[in-house]
């Protein structure tokens, strides 16, 4: 009977250890059958960290006719510059033809590491059973956009995902020992990454004012503390240390990047997006303006509203690669609705999710070609830790929320059937 049931104990005990990289492993085996035939041609990032490897800033040739800012013989690759930077071991080791040759590869694995990433998340957040800490990050990896941007591949794409890696090993630190400098680290180079992650440092830095949990301090105690404080801001002793390690771990990202457009472009604010080349449509839409309230209709579409055309033969409908509403390809993420908001923690999440969206909507560029709205992909982990929250106060995921999640990884499996037959 002891026996047996220190058997039993011993596997409950494995089964947990082996769920994370079980996950992970199917995610990248998933991934890769999706994009191991698809050709981006845009591996710029393996070009740019060759470039960085010999001493330049700018490419040789340009890689595709769009998105490239070309002053004489230079060509300058506009966008944020960390992912060539994390690419510096590999292209030093295999050149930046054979690295871009792998490009499915590493896409397929920074992807996968994100759903890892995201399983850990839940978990901080007091999501504890397996089934429910499997469908939020089966919901991140599979009902939201990182899906297509893996299959797409290319420049545009390998900063979302190296982003989306960034942004939730920040949530992870957060809701971990909190080490200032590591977040501030990280943070920056998620901003060197997409630029509109710059907004949500400040709430970084809010995160430190709440209230720490006391060891010993009843649960229950705790959330009724919580909500008569409801119409307060529960604060420690103002935290200056945490504040002052957080920009001094920001620091070295701003300075990067100052050096690396003046060095570019002649001023440390020009960062080349106003500057590249572009189709009409596009161009025509800058020339409104770089970011404009004239552009926010039309993303808002984009995110909200916009429609696929339906077809006869399988999958039965296809997008026009402008955008896809969100209650199509990502209705589980409104999981996040129910969040416990007497818990300010939920307030800052949601406040991130607006400050890195808000951005994205006023931008030109409108995210094509897409399946759904890609540029959400910056505010979708703060959405993610939402849902994880939900969960966690209920203990339960309702037959309804698993149904949205299954529909939403449906259609995206059609994304990423579209992503190679557009």
């Amino acid at each position: 009977m002891t026996s047996g049931g220190r058997r039993s104990t011993g596997a409950a005990a494995v089964f947990p250890a082996l769920a994370w990289p079980a996950l992970v492993a199917a995610s990248f085996a998933v991934y890769l059958l999706c994009n191991r035939t698809f050709n981006a041609g845009r591996g710029d990032f393996f070009y740019l960290a060759d470039a960085f490897l010999h001493g330049r800033t700018w490419l040789l040739a340009p890689l595709g006719a769009w998105d490239n800012v070309i002053v004489g013989a230079s060509v300058f690759v506009p966008f944020g510059p960390f992912p060539a930077i994390v690419l510096l071991p590999l292209v030093a080791l295999v050149g930046p033809q054979t690295a871009d040759s792998w490009q499915p590869i590493v896409n397929a694995a920074i992807a996968a590491l994100d759903v890892g990433l995201a399983w850990i998340l839940v978990g901080r957040l007091g999501v504890g059973r397996l089934s429910h800490r499997l469908a939020l990050a089966v919901l991140f990896g599979f009902s939201t956009q990182i899906w297509w941007v893996t299959t797409r591949g290319g420049v545009w794409h390998t900063g979302h995902l190296v982003a989306s890696a960034l942004t939730l090993l920040v949530l992870i630190e957060l809701l971990g020992r909190r080490r200032m400098l590591l977040v501030g680290l990280l943070g920056g180079a998620a901003f060197l990454t997409r630029a509109p992650l710059l907004f949500a440092l400040p709430l970084y830095g809010a995160w430190t004012l709440l209230e720490a949990p006391r060891p010993g301090v009843p649960a229950a105690f705790v959330r009724l503390r919580r909500v008569g404080h409801s119409a307060g801001v529960a604060l420690r002793d103002l935290p200056l240390r945490a504040w002052f390690l957080l920009t001094l771990g920001v620091v070295p990202s701003l300075l990067f990047s100052f050096w690396y457009n003046a060095v570019r472009f002649g001023s440390p604010l020009e960062s080349g997006y106003g500057m590249a080349s572009l189709p009409a449509f596009l161009e025509a839409q800058r020339n409104i303006g770089l970011f404009s309230v004239l552009h926010l209709g039309r993303n808002l579409d984009y995110l909200l509203w916009h429609l696929p055309r339906l077809v006869p033969d399988f999958p039965f409908f296809r997008p026009d690669g402008l955008g896809l509403s969100i209650l199509i390809t990502s209705p589980g993420l409104f999981l996040a609705l129910r969040a416990p908001w007497y818990d300010r923690r939920a307030w800052l999440l949601a406040g991130l999710v607006a400050f890195t969206l808000m951005p994205n909507l006023l931008y030109y560029g409108g995210g094509w070609l897409q399946f759904g709205y890609r540029y959400a992909l910056d505010a979708i982990p703060f959405a993610l830790a939402l849902c994880a929250m939900a969960v966690a106060s209920r203990d339960r995921i309702g037959r309804g929320w698993m149904t949205l999640i299954l529909a939403g990884v449906v259609v995206n499996a059609a994304g990423a059937y579209w992503a190679n037959h557009f």
